[in-house]
Protein backbone atom coordinates (compact mmCIF):
# COMPACT_ATOMS: atom_id res chain seq x y z
CA UNK A 1 0.00 0.00 0.00
CA UNK A 2 1.35 3.40 -1.01
CA UNK A 3 -0.06 6.75 0.05
CA UNK A 4 0.70 10.24 -1.21
CA UNK A 5 -0.43 13.06 1.05
CA UNK A 6 -0.40 16.65 -0.19
CA UNK A 7 -0.45 19.82 1.87
CA UNK A 8 -0.01 23.54 1.47
CA UNK A 9 -2.91 24.58 -0.73
CA UNK A 10 -5.15 27.52 0.04
CA UNK A 11 -6.36 30.95 -0.98
CA UNK A 12 -3.82 33.56 -2.05
CA UNK A 13 -4.00 36.93 -3.76
CA UNK A 14 -2.61 37.45 -7.26
CA UNK A 15 1.14 37.92 -7.08
CA UNK A 16 1.37 35.89 -3.91
CA UNK A 17 3.17 32.65 -3.13
CA UNK A 18 2.33 29.17 -1.91
CA UNK A 19 4.42 26.08 -1.25
CA UNK A 20 2.90 22.66 -1.87
CA UNK A 21 4.34 19.54 -0.31
CA UNK A 22 3.72 15.86 -0.95
CA UNK A 23 4.94 12.93 1.12
CA UNK A 24 4.91 9.35 -0.14
CA UNK A 25 4.79 6.47 2.31
CA UNK A 26 4.17 2.74 2.38
CA UNK A 27 5.63 -0.20 0.48
CA UNK A 28 8.14 1.78 -1.55
CA UNK A 29 11.40 0.35 -2.87
CA UNK A 30 12.25 3.37 -4.96
CA UNK A 31 10.65 6.34 -6.68
CA UNK A 32 11.70 7.45 -10.13
CA UNK A 33 9.75 10.45 -11.40
CA UNK A 34 7.79 12.72 -9.06
CA UNK A 35 5.66 15.60 -10.14
CA UNK A 36 2.67 17.85 -9.95
CA UNK A 37 -0.36 18.08 -12.19
CA UNK A 38 -3.35 20.38 -11.91
CA UNK A 39 -6.95 20.41 -13.01
CA UNK A 40 -9.08 23.52 -13.25
CA UNK A 41 -12.90 23.32 -13.38
CA UNK A 42 -14.07 22.19 -16.80
CA UNK A 43 -10.55 21.50 -18.02
CA UNK A 44 -8.37 18.45 -18.45
CA UNK A 45 -5.65 17.60 -15.98
CA UNK A 46 -2.34 19.11 -17.12
CA UNK A 47 1.30 18.74 -16.28
CA UNK A 48 2.79 21.43 -14.06
CA UNK A 49 6.27 20.14 -13.26
CA UNK A 50 8.24 16.93 -12.86
CA UNK A 51 11.56 15.97 -11.31
CA UNK A 52 13.58 12.80 -11.80
CA UNK A 53 15.58 10.85 -9.25
CA UNK A 54 18.66 12.79 -10.31
CA UNK A 55 16.79 16.10 -10.03
CA UNK A 56 16.31 16.80 -13.69
CA UNK A 57 13.30 19.07 -13.90
CA UNK A 58 10.64 19.83 -16.48
CA UNK A 59 8.05 22.60 -16.38
CA UNK A 60 4.95 23.57 -18.28
CA UNK A 61 5.58 26.74 -20.28
CA UNK A 62 2.85 28.52 -18.32
CA UNK A 63 4.75 28.19 -15.01
CA UNK A 64 8.38 28.49 -16.10
CA UNK A 65 10.20 31.15 -14.11
CA UNK A 66 7.47 31.25 -11.45
CA UNK A 67 7.30 27.70 -10.04
CA UNK A 68 10.16 25.58 -8.68
CA UNK A 69 9.95 21.85 -8.06
CA UNK A 70 12.28 20.07 -5.63
CA UNK A 71 12.47 16.71 -3.93
CA UNK A 72 14.06 14.93 -1.00
CA UNK A 73 14.62 11.38 -2.17
CA UNK A 74 15.59 10.18 1.32
CA UNK A 75 12.25 11.30 2.71
CA UNK A 76 10.23 10.56 -0.45
CA UNK A 77 8.90 14.10 -0.56
CA UNK A 78 8.37 16.56 -3.39
CA UNK A 79 7.66 20.27 -3.12
CA UNK A 80 6.34 22.93 -5.45
CA UNK A 81 7.22 26.54 -4.68
CA UNK A 82 4.76 28.75 -6.51
CA UNK A 83 5.54 32.45 -6.84
CA UNK A 84 3.86 35.29 -8.73
CA UNK A 85 0.62 33.38 -8.72
CA UNK A 86 -2.08 34.29 -11.22
CA UNK A 87 -5.83 33.67 -11.21
CA UNK A 88 -5.31 31.17 -14.02
CA UNK A 89 -3.23 29.05 -11.64
CA UNK A 90 -6.41 28.27 -9.72
CA UNK A 91 -6.92 24.50 -9.77
CA UNK A 92 -6.73 21.32 -7.77
CA UNK A 93 -3.08 20.29 -7.67
CA UNK A 94 -2.20 16.59 -7.65
CA UNK A 95 1.06 14.96 -6.67
CA UNK A 96 2.24 11.91 -8.61
CA UNK A 97 5.06 9.46 -7.96
CA UNK A 98 6.40 6.62 -10.08
CA UNK A 99 6.82 3.93 -7.43
CA UNK A 100 8.74 0.66 -7.75
CA UNK A 101 7.95 -2.07 -5.23
CA UNK A 102 10.43 -4.59 -3.79
CA UNK A 103 9.02 -7.15 -6.26
CA UNK A 104 10.30 -5.07 -9.12
CA UNK A 105 6.84 -4.13 -10.28
CA UNK A 106 5.48 -0.65 -9.91
CA UNK A 107 3.08 1.99 -11.09
CA UNK A 108 2.19 5.63 -10.75
CA UNK A 109 0.47 6.69 -7.55
CA UNK A 110 -1.55 9.87 -7.13
CA UNK A 111 -2.40 12.05 -4.18
CA UNK A 112 -5.91 13.17 -3.32
CA UNK A 113 -5.34 16.71 -4.52
CA UNK A 114 -5.09 20.08 -2.82
CA UNK A 115 -7.02 23.18 -3.83
CA UNK A 116 -5.14 26.32 -4.85
CA UNK A 117 -7.25 29.43 -5.37
CA UNK A 118 -5.74 32.69 -6.60
CA UNK A 119 -8.16 35.54 -6.15
CA UNK A 120 -8.40 39.05 -4.80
Amino acid sequence: QVQLVESGGGLVQPGGSLRLSCAASGSIFSISLMGWYRQAPGKQRELVATITSISTTNYADSVKGRFTISRNSTRNTVHLQMNSLKPEDTAVYYCVAGVTYASGYGRDHWGQGTQVTVSS
